[in-house]
């Protein structure tokens, strides 16, 4: 698997060469708005090394999900989510073409804010 794919978009988000509204970076993942909302808090969570979806995670990646887990909700707050139980947030991973993924780059959408949302 490639640490960084020149043809992927959302590594050449993370390289700088195509902009980005950010919200958060570390040395292991960059969050960014979503371009086109689906709510009044939309954005995306990716690992800063190319994986092309869920179908290519394994048992090495585990410390790597669990903190992009860790990260999500501490991020939606943030950002305007209101807390849990009455306020919250939806997190989505698309994964392979039958799943609606667009960007073969592994990316969580969270997605928060009063509803009703335009989708999802």
């Amino acid at each position: 698997m490639l640490e960084h794919d020149p043809n992927c978009l959302f590594c050449k988000i993370v390289a700088g060469q195509i902009p980005s509204k950010p919200v958060y970076q570390d040395e292991e993942f960059y969050a960014f708005h979503d371009i086109h909302p689906s709510a009044p808090v939309h954005f995306l969570i990716i690992p800063k090394r190319h994986i092309p979806s869920m179908a290519q995670v394994t048992d090495a990646h585990a410390g790597l999900l669990g903190r992009l887990m860790v990260l999500a909700p501490k991020l939606a707050l943030q950002l305007g989510c209101n807390p849990y139980p009455a306020g919250g947030f939806r997190l989505l991973c698309n994964t392979g073409a039958e799943g609606g993924q667009e960007v073969h780059h592994l990316h969580i959408h969270v997605m928060g804010g009063p509803r009703p949302w335009l989708r999802g």
